[in-house]
């Protein structure tokens, strides 16, 4: 029973933080410290749980992506003009998307050890946060997710690809950049979530293969379904809640949050409260 709460809470955790600039993966990691287990769930939980929130990217915008998808490949065979809207998209995202594969790739022994640091989690909640209050402050808000040009697509799958450390969070990385390249709010977050779809499932469903094999950390696969179920369930919710606040409210609440947690993480590490080192699941 005790698996089954945990779980749940994780879920939780990782619908709700998923799509919002605070970085999911460092909740997950936090989170974990203040569990009856006292365990980082790990990269592998986090990868598979992370397949739900995604699950729900494209029940939101599955008209989107259906029309990406299909200008895409009409553009391939002439069907439709390669400076479509959706079919540049298309392809926009596979060249953002090319950052982030490489570098998952090369740094995989740092993303599941020394980049989950809880030291480096709250460092990096506290710098990015003042980054993107900084961006979204001074940013303009000109250009719309059709003025979205090859070279500021690349530039995006860069700032995805620092979502690799727990803190970070893709959404925030790539909300920060936009903002500072003057897109608008609301482009900024479409195009923050619909970059992360194959990035994350390529992740998720490598993890999953490997779990079959190596397990998943602290939960068995049974348990990890269930969180990524609740992940699903509660990150559609967030998704809706955050398309329509962008179109009038700022990142501002979130960056105070942000900086709050990471000084709060600091303090709770120097008073030993959470352990400097603690145990750190692989699998």
């Amino acid at each position: 029973m005790q698996n089954i709460f945990e779980v749940i809470i994780l879920g939780l955790v990782q619908g709700l933080t998923e799509f919002l600039p605070i970085s999911s993966s460092a909740h997950i990691r936090i989170v974990g410290e203040f569990l009856p287990s006292q365990t980082d769930p790990g990269a592998t939980f986090t990868a598979i749980t992370q397949l739900g929130t995604e699950l729900a990217v494209l029940l939101y915008f599955r008209k989107k992506i259906g029309r990406v998808i299909s200008r895409w490949f009409g553009s391939l065979t002439g069907r439709v003009p390669r400076n479509d809207p959706d079919a540049r998209m298309g392809w926009l995202i596979i060249i953002g998307t090319i950052p982030i594969g490489v570098a998952g790739f090369l740094l995989q022994s740092l993303i599941r050890d020394n980049f989950r640091s809880l030291w480096i989690t709250a460092v990096v909640l506290i710098v990015f946060g003042i980054l993107l209050g900084l961006a979204d402050h001074y940013g303009k808000r000109r250009r719309d997710l059709d003025d979205l040009t090859y070279p500021h697509g690349l530039a995006y799958g860069f700032a995805q690809a620092l979502a690799l450390v727990p803190g970070v969070s893709r959404s925030g990385a790539t909300t920060t950049l936009g903002r500072a390249l003057g897109y608008k709010r609301t482009a900024v977050a479409e195009y923050s979530f619909l970059l992360a779809v194959p990035a994350v499932f390529v992740s998720g469903l490598y993890e999953l293969y490997k779990s079959f094999d190596e397990g998943t950390g602290p939960y068995n696969l049974a348990e990890t379904g269930l969180a990524t179920v609740i992940a699903f369930v509660v990150g559609f919710l967030v998704i809706a809640f955050l398309m329509q606040y962008l179109k009038k409210g700022s990142f501002l609440p979130f960056v105070i949050y942000r900086i709050v947690l990471g000084i709060v993480v600091i303090v709770l590490l120097l008073t030993g409260v959470v352990p400097a080192e603690s145990t750190i699941i692989s699998g």
